[in-house]
């Protein structure tokens, strides 16, 4: 029925799940080479490919197809289930002189089996053309998927090399313009291009299609029935044949579904055309995020909380929480999308900054603009519905398309408004957003619509009053027929207007008409102090709903006029739809600019979302060096479930000293500021002020964390088990730029194995110049200090109270990070006696562990000559960081460096050495 929600936009399946064949167009043969029946055959074309069964019954292998015979269909017989949907359209393909081209291979026509053995032709001598090289050594396969409805630019590719076993995989979010997915596809010169057959649908392609068709006009394009992207089988392929020594990708890559569904679409093609299947365990698989962006992997995501809060997934207690006040759907997709793929490029961070303080220092701008973004409706969803060619013009089709010319109108109206709160801004990012809606096709476009739309139509919320809007959306004497329509529609209304005031009166019942989109129009009244007659309502009264005193019910005469009135709508429907097609036609060719208007909408909602986050509590701006340093860092997310400014800590890591172990008792408040630490670091790649007094960051390219202690039933790996692959995990991808985050590691085993594991995890990240927090109970490692110039031992401190009364000792935590380690022991034994343990099994306990102790505790003193090279090499350290990062005028760099070199006299003269800096060598 056309009474269907007027606000809603048709849904799309997710990607992943199982898609029917779409049924071929009647002019289809015309437009597309099908490699199999359409969906109308018998049901026993839609036999699956996932069964193992034989995919082509009586051995046809496909011919090469030529360029004269694009739209003629290639007869497999009816019986047989198609992998293929089509290639592309021959017209993207001959506009550029190259032709996708198939072929069997030479000498397969006597193979065995069901299915000749065939690969792609690998002889093209067509030049791509911006990469100027030449395909006849290609032998890449890509796969490429395009999330929908939310996650449109969110993209999954997979590629295989036919020479070289290696599955790559990649997943992330592109802009409007995918010059992320072009520049990959560049790089990797591919043989073919896999996509889902919804994506190149009778010619009219996404726009993604689009732009491969034309940056790649020499590669063949193959389109893949959808249900074949399904990330389930993704996974379980990448389970079956991933070699072991790459196992640890599937921790990457076990929630990135779109690169999950383009591997399994992938796989299964190249399992047809070569008639052969990859050994189990035997494909080398790798994940490669985006260059542009910080690498963050989906367990540290978690860890983090970063978009999601792991007690309670509806909770606002994550990153994304604490930042997001967007005011519109995009921008609320850009900065989960930002948050969970941070910037590495310093210049566009500070671009990104030098905004978030204008808005801060310019009031009127801030609230001009959120007032300005606050209208703005999902534009990438009214893009896609815009953009779409419906295949059936029913009156729900027709609804719809008014509702969106309706909405594409509100949504240009809005364009000036912001144009005009742009006008006199200072910094480069939002003058740049001023210029791209100065386009004139926003006008352009708008000026079409109000030629054949009501100047005072916009955009409403309420289903009655959206009715209303769409019914007398097209402006008058346009369509003869319309206006007739429109006028029996109106005295319909008013007839049943009339008709609610009469039962009204003949029941002396304050009566009002009421309108729903399930009911259409229906009786409501409110009783008060009125006693019905034998306690119920007359018998007329039907479909009676009672809520405390309000009743609403309708009777037969209403029930009449409401299909009358549903009649004249749909006439009003079909002749507006007519007309609205016609309007469609003419702006189609101007429709991309909105993509702009969808780039600027959504940025500066994210901009300023982080700007609001900034009023509300106290934040800095963070600056971009070659050291962390953040002075009174604060946890976001706990200042926020607390509500006020929680214990504040400084940080410090510089190239110097980049491995900090922390100690401290349980419950101190380690994994807290680490995850701290973290979050700051991900806030300020965002383009985000962050909570402290002073912060400096150095960008990291990754984020890595081993952060919990909990089994994973789903994988049969035991606490222990998933410490290990968190950390190889690491270990296999840690660079010098990376952040490391460790709470604990090696607590599953044996204590003298968790300390051999720790001390060698630690001495491999050692090697590498990685930023690295790691937090411990293994007092051992804190010798590292000893061994290692660049270790710094730090620990949370705790004071002890005994109570004057009863004289009982109890240990107040001060969540203040401080130098050296730890001087608590047997902590552990005090949390043991907080509960019901008997007290004579604590004493023996503490007996042991004392003893214990004293054989294990070694002595943290090192001998004088590492104490006076560790001097040597603070000293150098700190003269280098001077050096490249200091804004000091000669004064205050003078003092400094006086201070630096007392620093050093300091410690040579605890290393016992004679106290001159003339004498020692950088």
């Amino acid at each position: 029925m056309f009474r269907s929600s007027t606000d809603e936009v048709g849904d799309t399946p997710e990607c992943g799940q199982t898609w029917g064949v779409s049924p071929m167009d009647r002019s289809g043969l015309n437009e597309t080479t099908s490699y199999g029946p359409a969906s109308t055959s018998s049901g026993s074309s839609h036999q699956s490919l996932d069964d193992g069964s034989t995919i082509f019954n009586h051995g046809a292998s496909l011919p090469r197809v030529a360029s004269g015979q694009f739209h003629h269909s290639l007869r497999l017989g009816r019986n047989n289930s198609s992998l293929f949907a089509s290639t592309s359209d021959s017209s993207s393909h001959r506009s550029r002189g190259g032709t996708p081209k198939q072929r069997r291979t030479p000498g397969s026509a006597g193979a065995t089996g069901t299915h000749p053995a065939r690969t792609p032709v690998t002889d093209h001598t067509v030049t791509t053309c911006s990469s100027a090289t030449t395909t006849s050594g290609a032998s890449v396969i890509v796969a490429v998927v395009e999330g929908r409805g939310l996650a449109r630019g969110e993209i999954g590719m997979a590629s295989l090399n036919l020479k070289y076993p290696e599955l790559i995989l990649s997943q992330f979010a592109d802009t409007g313009t995918y010059a992320k997915v072009i520049t990959k596809i560049h790089i990797l010169v591919p043989l073919e291009i896999l996509m889902p057959d919804t994506a190149s649908e009778k010619g009219k392609g996404t726009k993604l299609f689009n732009l491969i068709t034309e940056n790649f006009p020499g590669v063949a394009f193959t389109a893949i029935q959808r249900k074949y992207f399904n990330e389930r089988k993704g996974l379980e392929y990448i389970q079956q044949l991933c070699a072991p020594e790459f196992a640890t990708v599937l921790m990457e890559v076990q929630a990135k579904y779109y690169c999950l569904a383009a591997a399994a679409a992938l796989l299964k093609y190249l399992e047809f055309i070569q008639n052969s299947v990859y050994a189990a365990k035997s494909l080398k698989v790798s994940f490669k995020g985006s260059e542009q962006t910080a690498m963050i992997d989906s367990a540290s995501a978690a860890n983090l909380e970063l978009v999601v809060n792991n007690r309670d997934h509806r909770s606002e207690h994550s990153l994304l929480g604490v930042l997001n006040h967007t005011k519109t759907p995009g921008g609320a997709r850009r900065l989960r999308s930002n948050i969970l793929e941070p910037l590495v490029d310093v210049d566009t961070i500070n671009i990104r900054l030098d905004t978030i303080q204008e808005l801060l220092q310019d009031e009127e701008l801030f609230f001009g603009l959120k007032n300005a973004i606050g209208h703005f409706l999902d534009i990438d969803q009214l893009l896609s519905v815009l953009v779409q060619i419906p295949k059936q013009e029913t009156v729900q089709v027709a609804e719809a398309k008014i509702t969106h010319v309706i909405q594409l109108k509100h949504t240009l109206d809005l364009v000036p408004r912001l144009r005009m709160v742009l006008k006199n801004c200072k910094t480069a990012l939002l003058k740049a957003y001023y210029t791209s809606l100065e386009d004139n096709r926003f006008d352009m476009i708008l000026e079409q619509i109000k030629t054949v739309i009501n100047d005072d139509t916009t955009y409403l919320k309420g289903s009655l009053n959206m009715r209303t809007q769409k019914c007398y959306a097209v402006r008058p004497n346009i369509n003869e027929f319309l206006d007739i329509a429109r006028r029996a529609y109106t005295e319909i209304v008013d007839d049943i207007a009339g008709l609610v005031n009469q039962m009204g009166e003949r029941y002396g019942f304050p009566m009002r008409t009421s309108f729903s989109t399930a009911r259409g129009f229906f009786i409501q009244m409110k009783l008060e102090g009125v006693v019905l007659p034998e306690g119920k309502l007359p018998s007329e009264f039907i479909k009676v709903t009672k809520h405390k005193n309000n009743y609403g019910f309708t009777i037969a005469d209403l029930m009449k006029m409401n299909d009358r009135c549903d009649e004249a709508l749909r006439e009003i429907f079909h002749m507006s739809y007519v007309v609205i097609c016609k309007l469609l036609s003419t702006i189609h060719e101007h429709i991309h600019c909105l993509y702009k208007l969808s780039d600027a909408v959504s940025m500066l909602d994210m901009l300023l979302s982080l700007a609001n986050t900034c009023t509300i509590s106290d934040y800095v701006r963070p600056e971009f060096t070659d050291t962390l340093a953040i002075k009174q860092g604060r946890h976001p997310i706990l200042e926020r479930i607390v509500g006020q400014q929680p214990i504040s800590n400084n940080s410090y890591i510089s190239e110097g000293s980049n491995f900090v172990i922390i100690t401290g008792p349980n419950m101190s408040g380690k994994s807290t500021y680490l995850k701290q630490v973290a979050l700051c670091q991900i806030m300020a790649q965002i383009g985000s002020f962050v909570p402290a007094e002073y912060a400096s960051v150095r960008v990291a390219d990754q984020v890595f964390t081993r952060i919990g202690v909990d089994d994973d039933f789903e994988t049969n790996s035991s606490t222990f088990m998933l410490e290990m692959k968190e950390i190889s995990y690491i270990i296999h991808n840690v660079s010098d730029r990376s952040l490391i985050i460790i709470d604990e590691l090696g607590r599953g085993t044996s204590a003298e194995e968790g300390i051999g594991i720790c001390h060698s995890v630690c001495e491999f990240l050692l090697s590498h110049k990685a930023f690295t927090l790691f937090a411990t109970h293994f007092m051992e490692l804190c010798q590292l200090e000893s061994l290692y110039p660049n270790v710094e031992n730090q620990h949370m401190e705790v004071q002890h109270t005994r109570s004057g009364d009863t004289g009982t000792e109890s240990v107040v935590y001060t969540y203040l990070l401080n130098r050296g380690c730890s001087e608590e022991r047997h902590y552990g034994l005090r949390a043991a006696e907080m509960t019901a343990l008997p007290s004579n099994i604590i004493q023996e306990a503490k007996i042991i562990a004392s003893k214990v102790s004293q054989q294990l505790l070694a002595k943290h003193h090192s001998d004088p000559e590492t104490q006076r090279q560790r001097a040597v090499y603070h000293l150098a350290t700190r003269l280098l960081q001077t050096a490249r990062n200091s804004r000091l005028d000669p004064d205050s760099l003078r003092m400094y460096l006086k201070g630096l070199k007392k620093q050093y006299e300091a410690e040579l003269q605890a290393a016992g050495e004679p106290a001159s800096i003339d004498t020692e060598e950088e």
